[in-house]
């Protein structure tokens, strides 16, 4: 177990991808704190199940979305372990129904960019100097299938903005924390839904997806895989880089698509 004694915390770990990460970094060794912001139970059992593991593992309430949370769980992760060595930026807010700009309200407007931009930026700034002490760190940034090509995306204006900002921030603190072994990439996950999003690959390799290239749907674990690589000491060449992970399936050309 390569990362055995590291410590990760990953935002939005009580469900879903943050989920399915938080206990593939703690099958491989890493103490996890785990972070929530409604979902107490399940990020109790999360815990547990990290624990059942051999590692230790925290529950944190906090709402990522406002500067307050933030604050919290930067403070709670240096009490607990004296900072991170792996930062995963799941959690960011995400509005399914199709919406206009000139639709939304400014408070929706105002908590998806902070939940997605301005959250992770703040998250990452009160947790670098412990890895800059170390020499050592491992951030990764959760995007949406080429969030990269910063291309045009109807009825989702907002969330598209903020998502497309912290690609450039991405690059731009992949170059700067370089020199202190810190690395900084972006995964775009495909359009997994509901349960899948905590399956294994060996779970869903069977069923069909008519909207897939590859003719199955994407798990959890296509996504945790890849965070896990990144995370690994030899993977330190790799930084500053947006790493689909959509089974070749293009969300956006799929929306334009079905509007005309």
């Amino acid at each position: 177990m390569e990362l055995k004694g590291k410590t990760a915390l990953v935002t939005g770990s009580a469900k879903g991808l943050g989920k399915r990460t938080a206990l593939q970094l703690a099958e491989n060794g890493c103490n996890v704190i785990i972070n929530y912001q409604e979902s107490v139970l399940e990020a109790e059992q999360v815990k547990r199940q990290i624990e059942a593991l051999g590692c230790k593992s925290i529950a944190v309430q906090a709402d990522i979305t406002t500067t307050a949370g933030v604050d919290k769980l930067a403070q709670t992760a240096e009490n607990w372990a004296g900072g991170v060595d792996i930062l995963v930026n799941n959690a960011g807010p995400f509005v399914r129904k199709r919406r206009l700009f000139s639709e939304y309200d400014e408070e929706t407007i105002v908590s998806l960019l902070h939940g997605n931009l301005l959250s992770v930026m703040l998250l990452d700034h009160r947790l670098l100097p412990r890895m800059r002490e170390r020499k050592w760190g491992r951030i990764i940034h959760f995007g949406f299938g080429h969030a990269g090509e910063a291309r045009a995306w109807p009825h989702r204006a907002v969330y598209a903005a903020a998502k497309t900002g912290l690609v450039s921030f991405t690059k731009s603190l992949a170059v700067e924390e370089a020199p202190y072994g810190i690395t900084v990439n972006l995964i775009g996950p495909g359009d997994i839904r509901g349960v899948n999003k905590e399956r294994s690959i060996d779970e869903v390799e069977d069923e069909y997806d008519s909207e897939s290239p590859i003719g199955r749907p994407g798990a959890g674990e296509d996504v945790a895989r890849v965070i896990l690589f990144l995370c690994e000491r030899k993977s330190a060449f790799l930084t500053g880089n947006v790493i689909d992970v959509t089974g070749g399936f293009d969300p956006i050309r799929a929306n334009i698509k079905g509007m005309f």
